[in-house]
């Protein structure tokens, strides 16, 4: 499979499947620091990909949710995966979400906002947003740290294929400027910045499941390299009852000015 950077056609099924779910916690902050009963929030997650963090903000009584991504493939498996909602689904990205004016309390890009051009996502999200509402980019990166297994794991990575960098981590390069970056831009400001941990047993299924899901390695290796490093992690795994992953959810939330 010949992969462009950024391209998830083809990896929305183990996305699906395998990708965790995000801290409870940090959507607790988010839905405490907007100035709107939960019942009354319209809700718009851009970049939403198979849906996994809109359905846990939607799943929370909010009066609508939409989510927009570009993906065919991706979009497809979020809108099976949401049958049981009421999210609606829009074709759209984080430069043209195809939303109206002032539509929106609340929006969101988990695991999306670096892979847009921030300054037309900015003047988008400041347009689709109403007066006092929130925008908030997020990622769940593995705290890696609280597992030897996972550095071992990840610095064989490094070894095998020493010219990658990380593009979509929310431990990436991105994330270091982002606080600077939003408060820096006229179209927001009160930029806050929220971090959870949760801890999620995986199976030695889900584990690899959630690798062959990655988009931004696979490139950047090639798939030969990319096979073999997945051999290695199969192998490493197989036999354990379970592999103890620590997430670590880290947000950026800033009110539009208007």
């Amino acid at each position: 499979m010949t992969k462009k950077l950024g391209d998830f056609t083809g990896l929305a099924e183990n996305y699906s499947k395998f990708r965790p779910a995000y801290s409870p916690f940090i959507l607790d902050a988010l839905l405490g620091i907007t100035n709107k009963p939960v019942e009354d929030i319209d809700y718009v997650d851009v970049g939403a990909g198979t849906g996994i963090w809109t359905r846990m903000v939607a799943l929370r009584g909010l009066n609508s949710a939409t989510a927009v991504e570009p993906n065919d493939d991706m979009r497809s498996f979020g809108i099976k995966d949401s049958e049981a909602t009421s999210i609606n689904w829009v074709k759209g990205d984080g430069e043209t979400t195809n939303l109206p004016n002032n539509s929106a309390d609340i929006l969101t890009m988990a695991s999306s906002f670096h892979w847009v051009d921030f300054d037309k996502g900015i003047a988008e999200f400041s347009r689709v947003l109403r007066d006092q509402g929130i925008f908030c980019a997020l990622w769940n990166p593995r705290l890696l740290e609280a597992n030897p297994l996972l550095v071992e794991i990840e610095q064989t990575l490094y070894e095998m294929a020493p010219h990658i960098k990380r593009v979509s981590s929310g431990r990436a390069t991105f994330t270091d400027t982002l606080l600077n970056n939003l408060n820096d831009c006229e179209q927001f400001s009160d930029v806050l910045y929220l971090e959870g941990r949760h801890v999620v047993q995986q199976t030695p299924e889900e584990y690899i499941g959630v690798w062959w899901s990655v988009n931004d390695i696979r490139v950047q290796a090639g798939e030969q390299c990319f096979a073999d490093f997945m051999k290695y992690v199969e192998a490493k795994v197989v036999d354990l009852p379970f592999i103890e992953t620590t997430y670590q959810t880290r947000a950026w939330a800033a009110k539009v000015n208007k």
